[in-house]
Formats: structure tokens, sequence, C-alpha cells
């Protein structure tokens, strides 16, 4: 199958170009830049650089394309995830942009639309499993807002005779994602506290696992399905797992009073409890991850990134939390 990426330098992005070259797809590539055109070719697939918010230059970058994967996602440093300003170009991604791929799509006769959301939209489901219909909530926060919004672009596409496919994933977390190696640094250097009793649940998903999972989804049903491993985990065993694989100290704990000064609006999501179930995806496609859960993962990562790679890029840091796709 012939499949255009948009995103294909992130985190998502690179896990899915990879899963997609090891089935046997061609696979183009938006990149912006020589850097990021290097990387792209570098995992076997064609670049172009293209303005993602360009009609013509979109319609002109998809032709040929028998699917269309929206994993477009820009995030600044986790020390400035509680400006609202950081989720500005993200909002406008998941919005704007996905409706110019859409339209793009439609007009160039595609066959598949895969859209990138995240399992933050939902409500908070205390100690529940959440399937696919369980309630939404956008919090009254901006991104969740634009998220809600933007998965409609895939509703519009399936409308038009296509299949268009939302994935909704969990958490990610792995060895090239600069999110994890500040989460490992800020833990390592006790900077992230465990808030409250954080006995919320907390759906996660190993970057490779979710590459495989956009793979997947080519070949399924029109509809929304969650991405995320096995067993979700409490939050305070999220950080207490990471701690332990890493060798860091037990972080320590603040009131959950102080939720909303450390984490901005960010606190109204991440306090929620999502224990997310992937039995859709896995029925449907027969997909399934290989790392089960964090309380495996974490330990996989610090394993694929070794003492010396981690060393080495946490003395850098912050000078290295710059904006990034994830």
């Amino acid at each position: 199958m012939r499949v255009f990426v948009a995103g294909g330098t992130g985190v998502l992005g690179r896990a899915s170009i990879l899963a997609l070259i090891e089935a046997g797809h061609q696979v183009r590539s938006s990149a912006r830049g020589r850097e990021k055109s290097d990387l792209v070719r570098a995992l076997g697939a064609e670049s172009v650089d293209v303005d993602l918010f360009d009609p013509e230059a979109v319609r002109r970058a998809i032709a040929g394309s028998e699917a269309v994967l929206r994993l477009t996602t820009k995030i600044g440093p986790m020390s400035k995830l509680r400006d609202p300003r950081t989720w500005n170009e993200t909002m406008r991604l998941r919005t704007a942009g996905a409706h110019l791929l859409v339209d793009a799509a439609i007009a160039e006769g595609v066959g598949v639309y895969v859209h990138e959301s995240v399992s933050f939209v939902y409500a908070d489901g205390g100690s529940a499993w959440l399937s696919e219909d369980a309630p939404l909530d956008d919090g009254d926060v901006a991104i969740l807002r634009a998220t809600i919004e933007g998965e409609q672009e895939a509703a519009r596409f399936t409308r038009a005779g296509g299949r268009g496919i939302v994935l909704r994933f969990g958490g990610f977390y792995g060895a090239d994602a600069t999110s994890t190696l500040e989460t490992i640094t800020l833990v390592r250097r006790r900077m992230m506290p465990q808030i409250g009793p954080a006995s919320n649940y907390f759906s996660s998903i190993y970057a490779p696992d979710a590459g495989r999972a956009v793979f997947a989804a080519l070949a399924i049903p029109p509809g929304i399905y969650n991405v995320c491993d096995d067993q979700p985990v409490t939050f305070a065993d999220y950080l207490h797992t990471l701690a332990r694989a890493i060798g860091a100290p037990k972080p320590f704990r603040v009131p959950a009073t102080l939720g909303k000064w450390i984490l901005g609006d960010m606190w109204k999501y991440c306090s929620r409890s999502h224990r997310v179930s992937n039995a859709q995806l896995k029925k449907v496609s027969g997909w399934k991850p290989a790392v089960k859960s964090v309380a495996e993962g974490w330990s996989v990562v610090a394993t694929e990134l070794g003492p010396g790679h981690f060393e080495a890029w946490s003395r850098s840091w912050p000078a290295s939390a710059t904006g990034r796709r994830v």
C-alpha cells in the first residue's frame, strides 16, 4: 500500500514508519528541513517538504496515496506544559491541519484516513475499564476541546465513502522519546513528586507498540479505537516503578491541593482515573502490545538507553528541553 504520513519525524511517526516499512508498504512522509528529511530517509521512507496548512501543497504531497495518516503533534518542553500557549500548534494541527488533510484525501480518492488522538478525552472512570463508548469530558481545557473536535474529521472522511479511523493513544514512552528522557531526568532529580495519593489509573503505550497499532489500523473497520497496554497502573505505581527501574530515589509526595499549581490546566485531566481498555482494537486487528505494562516497560526502556546514553543526555538537560515533536 502507498501510505502518506503527516508527522513522520515524531515519536509516533518514527515508530509507525518503521512498522510500515517492515510490512512492505511504500511510505512517504512530511519533513521540514534537511535534518528531518535525512531522518525520514534513514527510516526507509520518501521525504517530502510540505506546509501542512497549504491546501494545494498537501494535495500534491498525498497524490497517489492509498492511505493518509495524521500523526502530527508538536509539544514544548515539560517545563512549559502548564502554559496554555504551549499547546497552540498542536491544537491547530489536530483541527485545521486535519481538516485540510481530509479535504485533500477525499479529493484524491484516498481509501483510508487514520487520525491520532489521545485517551485523556475520557471522563474520570474510577476503577472501571473504559471502552471507546465511555463518556468524554473536555474538562473546559482547550487542548481537549480541540482533540475531540479534530476526531470529527475521521467521521467526515467515512461519510464521504472512505474508512476514517481514530486511534486514542495512552501516554507514549520509549527510549527515543524526549518526553521520556525528561521524565527520567525529573524523577532522578526528585523534581517529579507524587501529587496526592495518585491512586488514579494511567494508561500508557510503549512507542514501538503504538507504531505497530498504526500499521494494524490500515486494515480495520472505520471507527474509534483505544491504543494502550494491557495493564494500566495507578500513577503512584507509574512513578515508583520508573524510579526502581532507573535506580532513582523514591519520589516524594505533596498534597493534592498543589496539583493545579504544579500542572496548571493539565491537572484537570491528569488527575482523572483512566483505566483504558484495548480490547476492541485487539479483536478487530489481531494487534497486541509486546510490552504489557509500564511495570515491565520502564525496565525495557532503562535497558535500551543504557547508563552511558542517558547520562550524556541528562547532563545537557534542560538545554535540550526545547520544543519537540512527539
